[in-house]
């Protein structure tokens, strides 16, 4: 069982969540204001970096072993949805980062301190595998391009995940017979960043792509991610895969970016006359009727992920590892607090009128971000999709299961 079930402040988080969750929601102004400006840079500015930093909110789901919070996955959701409602391309670069900080559980204590040790540590990794990795030596050689690596121009380590290539030139297998996948770690200096971050949504994230040719790894410095016989860590965060982890927190991305859309539109109904009516905005059925409408949803979407991960939390605790089902209902209520996400927001927009087409105000930009987040994989409604055909009997496809 969960060891603390105290509601301290008020809004469903437990003892372990409260002092990050203070820190996050602290931080908000901060980054409203930077906005603009991480918006214009395309990427994190150094007065916001260093304020993440101080905080530790790039720290939440590291190992205590390592000076992290190790948060429970709920908790954790919360810490990004609060940091989303300032600024979603900072939350998903704490999302990115925190997925990627994972790998710590797999690493030997020593290298794990190098790479996450320093106060401003961050590792990025991009999408792949789509590297080489051949077996040499005391390690391998590697030659790859990864792209999507969000969070890469603050970065202190990059990731690359590579098929590795046996000395006579074969890919290594899995026990499944499938391509074996390992992720090397090197410092960011030792890799070619390419600036290809012109995109909609979500900009301040740097998603940069990354390349390295004939770079040298030693085998401690890297790792085969969800694997039990890797797991250096014992504690029950680490039960669950880096993939639940991923969902769960760009969900929180996505609920914190409709909270402060549906904010900013209630805020704006009470003042605003409409052109077509010369009304306030506030007096209009439509209006009234969406404002509810949004409430219910984001409430239930976001209860539905809390709830889940908080059941199968105290599951994993007694079990050791999450069920099949289990996995499917993270799946399910990431994306659909993801979806849900977009609806709140699409609909504010809307109602929200030509006010919400100016930069000056926060409707443009955060319909942006919430779109690109329903592009990146963990968004996407094909997920339904497998989740329906497992409650169907069906075979399944388990890859961000």
């Amino acid at each position: 069982m969960s060891a603390v079930t105290f509601d301290l402040a008020g809004d469903g988080e437990t003892r372990s969540a409260v002092e990050p969750l203070r820190r996050a929601r602290a931080i908000r102004p901060l980054l409203e204001a930077a906005a603009p400006r991480i918006e214009a840079a395309r990427e994190l500015p150094e007065d916001v970096l260093a304020a993440m930093h101080e905080a530790g909110l790039f720290r939440t789901l590291l190992p205590r072993s390592v000076g992290g919070a190790e948060l429970e996955p709920a908790d954790y959701v919360q810490v990004v949805e609060a940091i989303a409602m300032g600024d979603g391309s900072t939350a998903w670069c704490v999302g990115q980062g925190s997925g990627c900080s994972f790998s710590a559980a797999y690493l030997d204590p020593a290298i794990a301190r190098e790479v996450f040790g320093a106060h401003d540590a961050v590792l990025a990794w991009g999408y792949g595998p789509n590297g080489r990795a051949e077996v040499v030596p005391g390690g391998y050689r590697v030659t790859g391009q990864w792209m999507f690596a969000s969070g890469s121009r603050h970065a202190t380590w990059l990731g690359g995940h590579s098929l590795v290539i046996e000395p006579d030139g074969r890919t290594r297998l899995n026990q499944d017979g499938m391509p074996a996948e390992r992720t090397m770690l090197f410092r960011r200096e030792c890799a070619r960043i390419d600036d290809v971050w012109q995109v909609m949504g979500l900009r301040g994230t740097g998603s940069d792509s990354y390349a390295v040719k004939d770079l040298f790894i030693p085998e401690p410095y890297t790792l085969t991610r969800d694997i039990d016989a890797d797991r250096r860590e014992p504690g029950t965060l680490y039960r669950f895969s880096t993939n639940q982890l991923y969902s769960a927190g760009f969900a929180g991305v996505g609920l914190g970016l409709a909270r402060a859309t549906l904010d900013a539109f209630i805020e704006l109904a009470r003042e605003k006359t409409s052109s077509a009516t010369k009304n306030v905005l506030r007096d209009s059925a439509v209006v009234q009727s969406t404002i509810a409408l949004c409430e219910a949803r984001w409430r239930s979407a976001r209860s539905f992920l809390l709830q889940s991960l908080r059941e199968i939390w105290d599951d994993v605790a007694v079990t050791g590892a999450p069920t099949l089902d289990q996995r499917m209902t993270v799946r399910l209520a990431s994306t659909y607090a993801i979806q849900q996400s977009k609806e709140i927001v699409d609909l504010c927009y809307q109602e929200a009128g030509a006010t919400a087409i100016f930069e000056s105000h926060p409707f443009e930009r955060r319909f942006r971000d919430l779109h690109a987040v329903t592009q990146q994989v963990q968004g996407h409604t094909v997920h339904f999709e497998t989740v329906g055909q497992h409650l169907l009997g069906l075979p399944t496809n388990l890859r961000f299961i």
